[in-house]
């Protein structure tokens, strides 16, 4: 036991299923799930239950966080959970009956603060630099696929992926004028067998998780010959479509159920069938149907020693028929394996060495996206992979996972965004939830990209996503709650907005989103205030304020005043607010609003100016590269379309990239705007007063 826990607010992150972490919100131990994996304290007069309310704002100086980091040490992995009593347990483990041991040394780290996004970053860099075994990201190369639009075959076609589908759907984004830059062929083109269906007998439930990998070329579907083979294809759609990268997908293990123990190709990597055995704490929380199954018919594993070479076959051939990088999946899946092998954290880290070292031999700019990987053995391990899925998959057809998800990826992004950039995943373009998604990924500090099937594209939306080169306005880092968002339940508490924040060169940017009443997190029984609560439906209204984006300072210049201009994306208006002052939003379910915050720069101690950016663009502000004031303001701006300014007065006259041009001015608001019309990716703008 650690200490007991009670009458404090606490959030936590803990894997619900095997492969995902999800948050959770409390105030005593005994709300803490097992397989906690981050565990973030407030202390302070607020964060004291048994308080007299008030409506006093309590100043951030008055708040002390607490971090706990349940840490890997040596063959061990821990994890936290609570008691009934209140008291805060931590859990260690190897995954291997044979190592064992009888102290715990480093096993949780226990840091403080003031500021708690601060507090999660040094505190990562501290423990890389101790551990040695896993790297801030500040210390990877970053991929650069991440800054281009991009599209995932998985919903599209799921496993029945073809050429032809594949042709089809660059051809309808083509067609509308938005092609990806980048293509993620999914699960689908790879040599699979299901040993356990005879044919023509009717499958048997839970032997489609024991599929394993034959080969690692291609399939049929994608050799018909010798000239109609993947490498012909990748060949093909990045002549006619303008692709920059390929990424193909596999598992960690090859595939679900590992590889065929028996196949010819395979077995110069030493295969053998293990049967997994899963943790307690998974076993505790939510059982997964695939892991169950796994169990029963089990994997076919590499061998640790050989998993090199067969990363490195695999990702030549890939490589050598045009791909430039590959997603891998199921990477939970190895801490079941660790018996016979050292523990989980063993395998996991020879695996993953393995994987490292394989792609930036065979690929260039680390071009790695992993993917069911929460489990701090994994994120623990990350030496040098710098993307990573940071949720459970978009689902179309899931009407109430889709406020769960928005709230996942940003509360998991608080963790893994310190060590990965966090892939928000794809989401459908043509469906009833693509503005909520879409406008989450703008601002998400991710990658954008769509799993759209052909034909089935919304171009308005996309339109706000991508500029005319294919390029993103992604934000520099992930996105994150606002502070005042961190201990409070953005799903299930019936009352709480859900706000994420994040920072462009020069502006800021906070996405203001209703979750509630449109899902409920598993393993959580809502109160019951809320499911009795006649207002499910009714509208929640928030505040936005320049504080709720953290380094704004930073940004702004030393000789900022505090005062900023906030531009509100869908209801298009425009205000000048103090740094202390704020705006209201009202939101519906599954609606959103995105505030683009532009910190006040004064022109001869007179006239207020703010660039906003691409103001029909979620992520406005990410069109401003650099606004240079003195005696007139000089912008270099990316992309095309209107560009939006607040000036406190009327300017004599505009040019771009040196010519004239027409503006328009709202002297009512001080909105300023102008027309980008060059197809050049960067324009200078002039103003002159």
């Amino acid at each position: 036991m650690l200490w007991c826990l009670r009458d404090y607010k606490f959030m936590c992150l803990f894997i619900a299923k095997i492969w995902w972490m999800i948050p959770r919100v409390g105030k005593s131990a005994s709300e803490i799930p097992k397989e906690t994996q981050m565990l973030l304290l407030e202390i302070g007069e607020e964060s004291v239950v048994d308080v007299v309310d008030h409506d006093e704002v309590q100043t951030r100086e008055n708040k002390l966080y607490v971090l706990v980091l349940p840490m890997l040490d040596g063959a061990f992995r821990t994890t936290l959970q609570g008691t009934p009593s209140n008291e805060l347990q931590f859990c260690y483990e190897s995954g291997d009956p044979d190592v064992r041991t009888a102290e715990a040394m480093e096993g949780v780290f226990v840091s403080s603060g003031d500021n708690p996004f601060e507090l999660i970053k040094d505190s990562i860099k501290i423990l890389a630099n101790h551990k040695g075994t896993f790297s801030h990201l500040e210390n990877k190369k970053v991929p650069a696929h991440l800054d281009w639009f991009g599209w995932c075959t998985w919903d599209a076609f799921y496993t029945d992926v073809t050429p032809k589908g594949i042709k089809d759907g660059l051809q309808s984004f083509k067609d509308g004028g938005i092609s990806p830059k980048f293509l993620i062929i999914d699960d689908g083109w790879q040599e699979t067998t299901n040993e356990f269906q005879k044919e023509g007998e009717p499958l048997i439930e839970g032997t489609q998780f024991a599929t394993r990998l034959t080969d690692i070329k291609e399939n049929s579907k994608f050799k018909a010959s010798e000239s109609d083979s993947l490498k012909e294809l990748i060949h093909y759609i990045k002549q006619n479509y303008g692709l920059e990268y390929v990424y193909m997908w596999h598992a960690l293990a090859g595939y679900w159920g590992g590889v065929l123990a028996s196949s010819e190709a395979l077995k110069k990597y030493n295969p053998k069938i293990e049967y997994p055995v899963q943790s307690p704490g998974n076993i505790g929380n939510i059982r997964d149907i695939a892991m169950d199954s796994l169990e029963k018919y089990g994997v076919g594993v590499v061998d640790p020693q050989k998993v090199f070479d067969f990363y490195n076959d695999m990702h030549r051939y890939l490589a050598d028929s045009g791909v430039d990088g590959v997603k891998v999946d199921v990477q939970n899946l190895l801490e079941t394996l660790g018996s016979g092998y050292g523990g989980r954290v063993s395998i996991t880290k020879k695996y993953h060495e393995a994987l490292d070292e394989s792609v930036e031999k065979n690929f260039r700019d680390n071009n790695l996206i992993c993917c069911m990987c929460h489990n701090s053995d994994s994120i623990f391990s990350s030496k040098k992979s710098a993307t990573a899925r940071a949720s459970e998959d978009f689902m179309p057809n899931e009407p109430s996972f889709q406020t769960l998800h928005i709230a996942s990826v940003s509360f998991n992004s608080l963790l893994i965004g310190e060590i990965v950039v966090p892939d928000w995943d794809m989401f459908h373009s043509d469906h009833n939830t693509a503005e909520f998604h879409g406008a989450a990924r703008a601002l998400g500090g991710c990658p954008i990209y769509v799993s759209d099937k052909p034909g089935k594209h919304d171009f308005n939306i996309l339109r706000k996503l991508v500029l005319p080169d294919g390029s993103i306005l992604r934000a520099r880092y992930a996105g994150r709650p606002t502070r005042d968002c961190l201990f409070v339940d953005p799903v299930m508490d019936g009352k709480s907005l859900l706000k994420v924040w994040n920072l462009n060169k020069i502006t800021g940017v906070v996405g203001v989103f209703n979750c509630q009443g449109a899902g409920s997190w598993p393993m959580k029984q809502a109160p019951e205030s809320v499911e009795n609560s006649t207002l499910k439906a009714t509208s929640i209204v928030g505040r936005v304020t320049p504080l709720d984006v953290e380094f704004l300072e930073d940004i702004a210049g030393e000789r900022w005043t505090g005062d900023s201009a906030v531009y509100a994306f869908t209801s298009g208006t425009l205000s000048r607010v103090s740094k202390n002052g704020g705006v209201e939003v009202c939101l519906g379910i599954l609606q959103c609003e995105i505030f683009t915050i532009s910190p006040i720069k004064v022109i001869n101690e007179s006239i207020e100016f703010a660039p906003i950016g691409l103001i029909n663009m979620y992520n406005s502000g990410g069109a401003v590269e650099e606004c240079i004031v003195n005696d007139k303001i000089r912008i270099k701006a990316r992309g095309s379309g209107l560009f939006g300014a607040y000036s406190s007065i009327k300017p004599s006259y505009c040019k771009i990239d040196k010519q004239d041009e027409e503006f328009t001015y709202n002297s009512e608001n001080g909105l300023l705007t102008i027309n980008l019309q060059s197809e050049s990716s960067f324009k200078e703008i002039e103003f002159v007063y």
